[in-house]
């Protein structure tokens, strides 16, 4: 691992680290945030997936999570959207496919699959690393993040129930297999094969059984794609007749920013110690 940065953030410490992937096949670049508390003793780790055309750096400039993080004593992750590298499979007149929109799947079709494995990365590989090179408690493990990775980390979560405690997400993309956005960057990754595409469903996971306990979900009445792109009211009927929580918060006024993200980031991270301990 190496260290691209480190500097000192309300008597933690914010770093910026590369490594080379296994899972991606490239070098991958994370960002992690370390609490003062976990100089002394291992912190819950709470992980942050981005959206698309981000990196590990949008939340880490504009999501002003450090102050309430150093104060709750949670370790924050914030990973890359995809892999990255000269070599590497990209789209690059298409924001919505290839580098910066990993869409935290394992890719089965060529030329993608080689490089295009996030799930793999996010759930396996990363965890791995943080647990050697941080003093995290990976017994208290929450997941939350923005658009495509409020994808990510609901369908994450739903899928792996006993590792994490909580899970919350900014203006999600609740149905993918469906979302004008992300229907072609699916068919890409997953091939024609509709049926593949549920795993990196939540609504459709919902369906076929896969449950988590509950969810925080913030969503900007003003977001330009609410209509055609997230659409959270689907998951509002996906899990009726479930035991799964909802707290689906509609703000009017707030569109799909980092603005938006900042104002309740304090809100989210509250929820998840909480329910991290």
């Amino acid at each position: 691992m190496k260290i691209l940065s480190q500097n000192t953030a309300f008597g933690g410490m914010q770093g910026v680290f590369a490594h080379d992937s296994d899972a991606c096949k490239c070098e991958m670049t994370f960002a992690v945030f370390v609490p003062p508390q976990a100089v002394l003793e291992r912190r819950p780790v709470l992980w942050y997936l981005s959206g698309l055309t981000c990196t590990h750096q949008n939340v880490m400039e504009k999501g002003e999570y450090r102050r309430m993080a150093a104060e709750l004593g949670l370790i924050i992750v914030c990973p890359d959207t995809s892999p990255r590298g000269n070599d590497v499979p990209d789209e690059l007149t298409n924001w919505k496919m290839g580098k910066g929109a990993g869409m935290y799947l394992d890719a089965t079709q060529e030329p993608w699959a080689e490089n295009y494995r996030m799930y793999t990365y996010i759930t396996e590989e990363l965890p791995a690393l943080v647990a050697e090179q941080f003093r995290v408690d990976m017994d208290r493990q929450g997941i939350f993040g923005h658009s495509m990775g409020g994808h990510g980390a609901m369908t994450i979560a739903l899928k792996n129930p006993e590792r994490f405690r909580s899970c919350s997400a900014f203006a999600p993309i609740v149905e993918p297999s469906t979302a004008d956005w992300t229907v072609d960057a699916f068919e890409k990754y997953l091939g024609p094969d509709k049926a593949k595409w549920r795993e990196y469903d939540a609504c459709a996971l919902v369906a076929d059984g896969a449950r988590f306990p509950e969810f925080l979900i913030d969503q900007g009445s003003a977001d330009s794609f609410l209509e055609n792109g997230l659409r959270p009211w689907l998951f509002e009927d996906a899990i009726k007749d479930t035991e799964i929580g909802l707290r689906l918060r509609m703000h009017e006024r707030y569109d799909h920013s980092y603005y938006f993200i900042s104002t309740f980031m304090d809100d989210h991270l509250r929820w998840h110690a909480e329910r991290l301990g």
